[in-house]
């Protein structure tokens, strides 16, 4: 993809438990990696090479999680963890769900990281809610699908977190604070916290100790019961919903967990069974014609439908859709000279509006949802040309490639809701820029929470910033005053 790498922050304001006030809303703010810096062509495919790998592979579960960290980082999140709390930046994944950080004994794992941040390491023993997580508990057992072979009793349980391109990371599952900021009002937040098991890794392979793109760790944020999102929903600390909303103009941003209830948005069902956030597709408009497609190419083997997946910058279609699309968009310009760059990009050379120049195309899905990517949004600008952001996913390795997947290209510019609860996703185009509403489900109120740009203060420079905003739920005990 024209990866536009976001990474994000999530902001921790110390130790505190949410008031009755209404819902525990909580602030994430996120930073673009390839901010400052040139972005290679190279480079943003490589990165999504790498996370398709995971994608595809399948997930190594004898002991671990259900996905696999993104090896290349796609956003980090500076959360606080233990007590007191200390700040590690992870690596946020949508594709995976088992939040890991670098432990304190990982002999080789990098001391350096991203832009020269000094990474930290976790110590269980420095922390006064620091628990290990044993064999018997029933997380290990949910993870590891029921008995692990040399795993029982009062043993630690250990993960194993494999990716498609052969790395890996290992340790042992803990249990401590996590400290997040949450949203108070309009505009408003403080400081909150949640109980999460997460893992403590000792062991990297290569692939993972580059000092280039090195985090304290990361962050799952998938569908399972084991991520961070589903530990705080089950304890009733926030609702098991969040949307995303990424500003291609400006470079600002809302990220949110709850209920978002303005903008109004049209929702599909999510197809069943699968690892990832998949929908069925019914149609593709180029310039509002139809292509003529026959319905099994919207089907994709094991990976059914289109998989929503803003961790990945550029679009990839299945042959039978890229081509016929790409031959119609380039039919309104029959005279481009076409040339190819780093052997994968189609680009050309091209003076007018691309919006004036080039037809809209639009996806349609099930329940009357359709997503409408313009010119400007599929087309990118490198060096003199301009290049098709669309990708032939069955070029890139065999039959399994042969699959879609939505990234930030055509997500941009859009409130995209997931609604794991409803199983159900949406989204609509949005100004990116300003606020949203969530809804407080204890006391009806709605709450705006809009961009913001990351502090200064930060052990990173944020020179293009999203703020994610945590909506959580209070639980009913500490809606009645009780601990």
């Amino acid at each position: 993809m024209v990866k536009l790498e976001l990474l994000l922050v999530f902001i921790i304001i110390g130790i505190g438990i949410g008031s009755a006030s209404g819902g525990i809303e909580g602030v994430i703010k996120v930073n673009y990696k390839f901010s400052g810096s040139e972005r290679t062509l190279s480079a943003l495919k490589a990165h999504d090479q790498k996370r398709h790998l995971r994608l595809l592979a399948g997930v190594d579960l004898p002991i671990g999680g259900t996905g696999r960290p993104d090896s290349v980082g796609l956003y980090y999140a500076k959360i606080g963890i233990g007590t007191p709390s200390n700040d590690y930046y992870v690596q946020v994944d949508t594709g995976s769900d088992i939040m890991w950080v670098n432990c304190i004994g990982c002999d080789q794992c990098p001391r350096r990281g991203y832009h020269g941040l000094e990474l930290a390491f976790y110590n269980r023993k420095d922390s006064l809610s620091g628990k290990l997580v044993s064999c018997g508990n029933q997380f290990c057992k949910d993870v590891n699908r029921g008995s692990v072979s040399g795993c029982y009793g009062n043993n630690s349980c250990y993960f194993s977190e494999n990716y498609g391109d052969g790395s890996y990371s290992m340790g042992y599952f803990v249990e401590d604070v996590v400290q997040y900021d949450q949203v108070s009002g309009d505009l408003q937040t403080n400081s909150t916290n949640g109980t999460v098991i997460f893992g403590c890794g000792g062991t990297q392979s290569v692939d993972l100790r580059s000092s280039d793109d090195a985090l304290d760790g990361v962050l799952g944020f998938g569908k399972s019961n084991s991520s961070m999102l589903s530990q705080l929903a089950s304890s009733g600390r926030v609702k098991k919903m969040f949307a995303h909303c990424l500003d291609g103009v400006n470079g600002g941003g809302i990220f949110a967990i709850g209920n978002v209830v303005k903008p109004k948005v049209t929702m599909t069902a999510l197809v069943p069974n699968q690892q990832h956030y998949n929908v069925n597709m019914t149609a593709v408009d180029v310039g509002y014609q139809s292509l003529n497609l026959s319905a099994e190419v919207f089907t994709n083997g094991v990976n059914k439908g289109v998989i929503i997946d803003s961790g990945t910058t550029l679009a990839y279609l299945p042959a039978a859709i890229y081509g016929p699309l790409v031959k119609k968009i380039l039919s309104w310009q029959p005279d481009l000279r076409l040339r190819t760059v780093h052997d994968e990009y189609t680009c050309f050379e091209y003076s007018g509006s691309v919006d004036d120049g080039f037809p809209q195309v639009n996806f349609h899905f099930e329940n009357s949802l359709s997503l409408r990517v313009r010119p400007h949004e599929y087309l990118f600008a490198y060096e003199n040309l301009f290049c098709i952001g669309w990708q032939n996913s069955g070029n890139l390795s065999r039959d399994k490639w042969n699959l879609t997947v939505f990234g930030d290209l055509v997500l941009s510019n859009k409130l995209v809701l997931y609604d794991l609860e409803k199983q159900a996703i949406g989204w609509t185009e949005y100004n990116c820029s300003s606020s949203i509403g969530l809804k407080d489900e204890i006391t009806g109120s709605v709450h705006l929470v809009g961009a913001h740009s990351l502090s200064g203060a930060s052990r990173l420079t944020a020179q293009m910033a999203l703020t994610f905003l945590l909506v959580a739920l209070l639980h009913y005990s500490l809606f009645n005053g009780q601990s």
